[in-house]
Order: C-alpha cells, then structure tokens, then sequence
C-alpha cells in the first residue's frame, strides 16, 4: 500500500499520524509540495480552516492538492479539514477560500463555541458499530448535491459525514477518542482507489 499522506500545516495532524500508526499504515508528512509524491491518499486535519488555507499558499501547496483532488486523490478531511473540501461556504472569510471537490454546502462553527464541545456516538455507513466522535467547534453539511452520500448523521437529522467518489469528509474528531474505524475506512478507500 502506498502511505497515506497527513497535511502537517496546522491542527491536529499528530493525531491522525498516531492513528495509522496504530493501524501499521504507513505515512508521509506532507509540509511541502516534495510530500505529496507517491502518497495514495491524503489527509486533511482538523484546525483553523482559514489558517490551513493560508499556510497551503505559502508552502506552495495548494494548486497542487486542488490537481490531485481533482484526479482521484482519496482525501479524507476531518472538522476544518471538510470545509475546506466543500465546495461552498455559508459563513466563510471575505478572503477564505477552499481546495474543493465535495459538492456540498458547509456550515463552520455550527454547534457553537469550544465550550459546546460534545462527545457522541454516531452510526456510519459501511461501519458495523457505532464511532465515537468528538464534536470540537464542528461544521455542519447544510446542502448536498446529487451525487454526494451522506454517510453519517447526528440523531436530530444534521449532516456530519459524506462521500463523494474518493472524496470523505466529515464534522468530528475520530482521531482524538481513539477511534480507528473510519481511518480503517479511509485506508480501505486508498486500497480501492489504487491512485
């Protein structure tokens, strides 16, 4: 398998490194446009979604992740790792913008402040038990486009996980509870995938 690249510009990519470690899957650091040869997926993290923005520009990235994004790269985002996959936000900077390919319409901050943080079991499709998430300053999907699955939803109805061709994202933090089921899906998304 070839590794699976983790955007280490900002957030908590530690984390997701932790958890493919725990999987014995391998991994590439990705600071500079160099990291993104030879990866058979990507990682985009949780964090500041306007400073990940930032930082891909001046490290060169982004054109580069737009490109793969755009070919078929796996790309699994996680909190502000989805909104910079959507291809539209409702409540963005004037100057934010983001890598696309999920045809959906997000929504950051949804649940409110650091301090309306929440832990919640969520069912997932193509995942037998239930993942532990935590909900950290999370996004919503407000609109989704035709050939986009919603593959996790939270038990009053709103959107927190989809899929669209090799592209996942989601609104939690499964990489901060311990959870490895959806890097183990991911990683089977990338096997598929065979970029």
């Amino acid at each position: 398998m070839k590794p699976i690249g983790v955007l280490c510009l900002q957030g908590d990519f530690r984390e997701h490194l932790l958890t493919f470690k725990a999987l014995g899957i391998p991994t590439v650091r990705v600071r500079k446009e160099e990291g993104l040869i030879g990866i058979g997926g990507l990682v985009i993290p949780g964090g500041e979604s306007t400073v990940i923005d930032k930082l891909s520009k001046i490290f060169g990235l982004r054109d580069s992740i737009i490109k793969l994004i755009s070919q078929g790269l796996p790309t699994f985002g996680t909190c502000a790792g989805l909104i910079l996959l959507a291809e539209k936000l409702v409540d963005g900077t004037q100057t934010q913008q983001t890598f696309g390919g999920l045809n959906v319409v997000v929504q950051r901050n949804a649940f409110g402040s650091q301090l309306d943080s929440f832990e919640e079991d969520v069912d997932f499709v193509g995942i037998d038990t239930p993942v532990h998430a935590a909900f950290i300053r999370a996004p919503i999907v407000t609109e989704i486009g035709a050939d986009v699955s919603v593959v996790a939803k939270l038990e009053d109805g709103r959107i927190v996980g989809v899929q669209q061709g090799n592209i996942l994202g989601i609104s939690f933090h499964p990489e901060v509870t311990g959870e490895t089921a959806v890097h183990r899906y991911f990683a089977d998304m990338c096997k598929s995938a065979n970029f």
